[in-house]
């Protein structure tokens, strides 16, 4: 019998893992996927947003402020990439000059810091590079980027430090209310719980609707991506953001955490029937030529010609407007329709989610008296050379490079393979220690990454995926003696 059940283990399921973690609670994630941050938390824009952008008075609007202070703070604790290089939302006419500044009277009212409107000289002091045509924007400097399935990783990994437990290839298919709580059924076995917390993100009304009233829709939205090699990482200096519009924040510009430059999304529905089967999260040559088009109205000399990877991702968008942040049985939480801001608003979601448990329960729940809070993790490029040669004169495997292209170590590649929450895929592996991420995308160290994890995981070559289930890398042998 456990005290709580989370379904789902991306970014909002992690978060709300991690706070329950403290607690003098059994605490169970059941992911469908064979790994954590598989949805939206792996592909999306990897920015913490300001605030400015959502309605004031709204849980969005609440919980991005809140979220991108507690995002900081559990970054720094965690040891995740994160940088806080501020973002600018750029206007091209003078209808978007009066948009922007509805933005700033928006984000004041939000209680976002530090917001400033710039003229066109300021603008382009700033960004050198953007179009001409650009009028001003709106400066906030305490918008940031992230890793965000790094993110998502820690959460969970110091999570089953404080000894959650976490099953994946688990998908919940029946949820049954019983006398003491609920019985969730998946494809592998039958759980017993008190309370359950709903983060299953696009499946997030199914979810709700297996115990409750459908009160709410989600409607699946596929953004696409252009993933840039470093040699474009330091075009622009901020996010930038074009004028919001019905269909969401636009086309973006903006370096990520490893020197890259991404570019993205659009904004196309996805047929229910089309989730989780690869067609989902398909790139399609209008949706990228879609991106190219809006991305050079912001830097018309856009190179993406340096395109190392195109992505998409789906966003849970809910008929609400809002998250949906509910009880929707007793001791049933809605952690649902978590779009965009939802990768800043995790960790103020997770607090509020037990917040309104703690209430329904009319109990607190009382914490640990010895928690794991932080995470410490080798990144061998980033150390001095006395902290390289100290590491390698304890393991030999820092000092032999797998992947040239990042620098990753063998290492950092074994290490990895015995996380908190281990990797079963090549994919896995770059989720925890970057590893195939560069310019070649895992062409050169690819095959030797399959190695070492087939080694430290005790397995045969040929059941190492490149990710999610199904994904087999190698089927059977080519050549042998005779």
């Amino acid at each position: 019998m456990y005290d709580v059940i989370v379904i789902g283990c991306g970014i909002v399921g992690s978060a709300t893992a991690y706070e329950l973690s403290k607690y003098q609670l059994k605490t169970l994630v059941v992911e469908a996927e064979n790994d954590v941050s598989l949805g939206a938390t792996r592909a999306n824009s990897a920015i913490l947003h300001a605030g400015f952008d959502p309605e004031p008075g709204s849980l969005m609007a609440k919980l991005n402020v809140e979220g991108a202070e507690r995002a900081k703070e559990l970054c720094q604790k965690l040891s995740v990439h994160y940088d806080q290089i501020g973002s600018l939302v750029v206007a091209f006419s003078s209808e978007e000059l009066d948009l922007i500044q509805v933005l700033y009277e928006r984000g004041v009212k939000n209680g976002v810091k530090d917001l400033a409107l710039l003229d066109q000289n300021a603008l382009h002091q700033m960004e050198p590079n953007l179009s001409k045509k650009s009028l001003g924007a709106l400066h906030a400097p305490t918008a940031a980027i992230v890793n965000p399935w790094e993110f998502c990783l820690a959460l969970a990994e110091t999570a089953v430090r404080n000894d959650a437990e976490i099953a994946l290839n688990n998908r919940v298919n029946k949820i049954q209310k019983t006398e003491n709580g609920y019985l969730v059924t998946t494809n592998q076995t039958t759980y017993q719980t008190k309370y359950i917390f709903n983060a299953a993100g696009v499946h997030s009304d199914d979810i709700h609707n297996l115990i409750a009233e459908p009160n709410f829709e989600i409607t699946p939205k596929r953004g696409e991506y252009y993933l840039l090699d470093k040699s474009e990482g330091d075009v622009v200096n901020h996010v930038i953001f074009q004028c919001p519009s019905s269909v969401g924040k636009g086309v973006l510009i903006s370096p990520t955490v490893h020197g890259n430059l991404v570019v993205g999304p659009n904004s196309e529905a996805v047929l229910r029937d089309e989730l989780d089967s690869g067609k989902d999260t398909g790139n399609t040559s209008l949706g990228l030529k879609a991106v190219a088009d809006l991305a050079k109205k912001s830097l018309p000399e856009l190179n993406l010609r340096q395109s190392i990877r195109n992505f998409s991702g789906v966003r849970a968008n809910n008929s609400t407007g809002d998250f949906v942040l509910q009880e929707a049985a007793p001791g049933f939480i809605d952690l649902a329709g978590i779009k965009s801001p939802g990768l800043t608003s995790a960790p103020a979601i997770a607090l509020y989610g037990i917040e309104i448990l703690e209430k329904s329960v009319n109990r607190k729940f009382s914490l640990k008296n010895n928690y794991v809070d932080s995470r410490d993790k080798i990144v061998f490029d980033e150390l001095s050379i006395d902290e390289k040669n100290e590491v390698i004169s304890s393991d030999k495997n820092y000092g032999r490079v797998i992947c040239r292209c990042e620098t990753i170590t063998e290492g950092e590649i074994r290490a990895a393979a015995h996380s908190p929450v281990p990797p079963v895929s090549v994919d896995g592996i770059k989720r925890r220690c970057n590893a195939g991420m560069g310019r070649c995308q895992g062409g050169f160290c690819g095959p030797r990454v399959v190695e070492i994890l087939a080694e430290e995981l005790h397995k045969s070559p040929l059941d190492i995926l490149q990710d999610r289930a199904g994904s087999s890398i190698l089927v059977g042998t080519t050549k042998g003696g005779r």
